[in-house]
């Protein structure tokens, strides 16, 4: 398989028709999900197919050391390229991680401010200029409306897309809008919404909210669990 076949099968070829155009520069989406299905390795994953299409992505980890994230870089690239016989294979992932930037943060906690500086370090210092960022274990549950205004601030001041993952438990509470605390009280800051589910063979990923459309897409989309790509009956 060649990387552009990767490229198609990537589930963000669905969502950005679905979505109309997709999350967008400027604006944030979010992946939901319980503990353990899987949030890390699908943002990984968004981070991958952006790769592959030689845009330049920020990972800014709240939950890993960056040792840890580009093992599982390394290890998702790894599955996705054996089982999808990926020719050219390190060509590709080197072209990739000339691509990539990794920023972890102990302390984990992220504000506009830091974010600012993050991607204004990477474009003063290092001469990248990000594409999009992505950001993994954001404390949702103690962030403000204003606090994801002002990450999109920062979107929009940068240029870039960020993408973010959201814990939920089971007894979490769901909105009039059908948004799932943690997320629900910061709903309106985020462009784009999605849930993940499993059902034991396949990730499941459905369509929560579709930027300011009232009419959001009955989308659903069944993923291989191993590669995260569509699964192609």
């Amino acid at each position: 398989m060649r990387r552009e076949e990767l490229i198609r099968r990537s589930p963000l070829r669905i969502l950005d028709r679905s979505i109309h155009g997709g999350v967008g520069t400027g604006n944030i989406g979010v992946i939901v999900a319980r503990h353990g299905l899987g949030k890390t390795a699908f943002l990984i994953d968004i981070a991958m197919d952006k790769l592959l299409r030689d845009q330049r992505v920020l990972h800014v980890s709240l939950g890993h050391t960056v040792g840890k994230l580009v093992s599982y870089y390394d290890e998702i690239f790894a599955d996705l390229a054996h089982d999808a016989d990926l020719a050219n294979v390190w060509a590709v992932r080197q072209r990739m991680e000339a691509n990539r930037r990794i920023r972890s943060y102990a302390d984990g906690h992220l504000d506009a401010d830091r974010l600012r500086g993050a991607l204004s370090f990477q474009k003063s210092y290092t001469d990248f200029e990000a594409n999009a960022v992505v950001i993994d274990h954001f404390d949702f549950r103690s962030a403000r409306p204003d606090d994801l205004r002002s990450l999109r601030g920062v979107a929009k001041e940068y240029e870039v897309e960020i993408w973010m993952s959201a814990t939920t438990h089971r007894k979490d509470k769901i909105d009039d809008n059908g948004f799932p605390e943690p997320v629900a009280h910061v709903g309106e800051a985020v462009a784009v919404m999605l849930h993940m589910g499993h059902d034991g063979e396949r990730v499941h990923i459905s369509l929560l909210k579709d930027h300011d459309n009232p009419d959001v897409s009955d989308l659903k989309l069944a993923l291989d669990p191993t590669t995260l790509l569509v699964v192609e009956e």
